[in-house]
């Protein structure tokens, strides 16, 4: 480097220090009074330059939304989970909340997903097959038994129905005394991407829009603390769209939710600090870490440029990180071990604010206890034993990550310039478009896989012989004891209640008020997640699939 280069980074550094470091640190001090190799090597707090992403906790926030990172609090270590019953999912999370975790995430079962109740003849056969069934505020009453609500930050992963979760849970938190001030955690709410990429749509785009939007709306006065919506690139990557294509339609959804939210009337530096975004991590560490730095530079662009947001809050990207299930196999269920902790450390080094690891065992079933006990050890080894959480940016400056970044940034803004000629986020999907493109990268993928030309250990190389593994299956009686559960509270609630209830959810759709708030009334009642969606569904009809291909 030459002698101008050294005191371009020693300018950058001294400013740092100065301006972002060390008032960070006043409000704040780091998890430890030093940091030092294995050898007793002093290692400093960043390394490198500025250019052209600005420093840890500085617009556009490539190296990362606060000066200190993980210095000053690791990741939040947020397992996903979701059973047959609401009783054996509170099990579950109180064995990951004892073994260290977190925050809680919640799987819900694809009835639930779909707003219907699980004694409905088209729920009856997935009731509890990948996720906790959730009826009615009993179910909420026992998922959360003995966990406080207060003192937790809960994730859940839940679209169509989203604003009926989160009345839920608000419920729930009335009910135990608890302010709604003091609850923290995310609703995914991102119905979008359901429509493009996953599928678990019930109602029309544009209906579906405005409860994404009432939520956001209702949460910044009575929830503040609530992140409203986690915008999901982790479904379309699932689908099997490339690193590109993850950013550059997930970034296009965003743009589409802000459009629709200022025009509902909402200030952006009002609702953009508690939107949080949800990415996947595969297996390339390099394209990896350099897509979540270059999503989150894009999205301060566009947060402050196309949207005028004015609080560095409404631009810093935060997100949330899962391993790809996509990339689990069936054959030698051990070697995923490997794969999720590359995953993960590329999200570490990338710059996650939660991260989740999948088991060993997810190709084959919900994962045992054991697995979902060594993936949680998995991110707990990375925290405390690498040193990879001991700088901030530590990949940052390099000459490979640097390139990469920006390679992905210009590819993914091409992509976006496309979606923007179809009309947006919306009319690009309506018309197929982004199932088309996720598709044709999904069929090179396979292709690629069957002939070899893109190894997978053993899958189409190093393969043996193996005896099948122990799985996880529904307990069948756990099931029964929903469907107890829901006949229960159909019979000891206030038909009379429940009904006068549900009239105020139509008006309200029918209307323009905002709906949160007879949906709060609603649960609080006892109604079910299925009447209330079929309400809904009188009121703005049912979604039917664009043909994609």
């Amino acid at each position: 480097m030459s002698q101008e280069g050294r005191k371009s980074v020693n300018s950058d550094l001294e400013r740092w220090l100065a301006e972002l470091w060390r008032p960070a640190l006043e409000r704040a001090p780091e998890r430890r009074e030093s940091f030092t190799t294995p050898s007793g090597l002093s290692l400093q707090p960043v390394y490198g330059d500025a250019a052209p992403g600005g420093m840890p906790g500085e617009w556009p926030f490539a190296r990362g939304i606060r000066p200190t990172m993980y210095r000053g609090r690791l990741w939040t270590m947020r397992q996903y989970a979701g059973f047959t019953s609401a009783r054996e999912t509170n099990e579950r999370f109180r064995l990951l909340l004892e073994s260290g975790q977190t925050g809680l995430s919640v799987a819900f079962d694809l009835p639930t997903q779909l707003g219907y109740d699980s004694d409905d003849p088209l729920a009856i056969d997935e009731v509890g097959n990948v996720g906790v069934p959730i009826n009615s505020l009993r179910d909420m009453e026992r998922l959360f038994d003995g966990i406080p609500l207060e003192e937790v930050s809960t994730s859940m992963t839940i679209n169509a129905t989203a604003p009926i979760l989160l009345a839920l849970y608000v419920a729930l938190a009335a009910k135990r005394g608890v302010d709604p001030s003091k609850l923290r955690g995310t609703v995914q709410n991102d119905i979008l991407k359901e429509y493009a990429a996953r599928g678990n749509y019930r109602f029309p785009v544009e209906p579906s829009m405005r409860m994404t939007t009432d939520l956001m709306s209702w949460c910044a006065s009575e929830v503040p603390s609530w992140n409203t919506i986690s915008i999901s690139g982790y479904h379309i990557r699932e689908a099997g769209s490339t690193a590109v294509q993850e950013v550059a339609f997930t970034l296009s959804n965003a743009r589409a939710y802000f459009q629709a939210a200022v025009a509902a009337g909402l200030d952006v530096d009002t609702f953009a600090p508690r939107v949080s975004f949800f990415f996947n991590a595969h297996n390339h560490l390099f394209e990896e870490v350099a897509k979540f730095r270059c999503a989150r530079r894009m999205w301060a662009k566009i947060a402050r440029e196309e949207f005028g947001a004015k609080d560095d809050r409404s631009t810093a990207m935060r997100f949330h990180t899962q391993t790809a299930g996509s990339m689990l196999t069936s054959q030698q269920p051990d070697n995923n071990v490997v794969r999720v902790t590359i995953q993960a450390l590329a999200a570490i080094l990338g710059g996650t604010q939660s991260l989740h690891t999948n088991g060993r065992d997810e190709a084959l079933s919900l994962p045992t206890a054991e697995a979902a006990r060594l993936a949680l050890r998995t991110q707990q080894i990375l925290a405390n034993e690498s040193g990879v959480a001991d700088v901030v940016d530590p990949l940052g400056g390099a000459p490979m990550i640097e390139a990469l970044t920006d390679e992905l940034e210009a590819a993914a803004l091409e992509l976006m310039t496309q979606v923007d000629e179809r009309g947006g986020a919306v009319e690009a999907i309506a018309s197929g478009f982004v199932q088309r493109e996720i598709h044709a990268s999904a069929l090179a993928w396979q292709r690629e896989v069957e002939s070899g030309e893109r190894p997978v250990v053993g899958v189409n190389s190093y393969q043996v012989e193996e005896e099948p593994p122990s799985i996880s299956r529904p307990d069948p009686s756990e099931r029964e004891e929903v469907l107890r559960d829901l006949a229960e509270v159909r019979a000891e609630r206030d038909s009379a209640a429940v009904e006068s209830a549900l009239r105020a959810v139509e008006e309200a759709a029918r209307g323009e008020e905002n709906i949160m708030p007879s949906l709060v009334a609603a649960v609080g009642e006892y109604a079910t997640l299925g009447e209330i969606s079929s309400v809904l569904q009188g009121v703005f009809g049912e979604h039917r699939a664009v043909e994609s291909i």
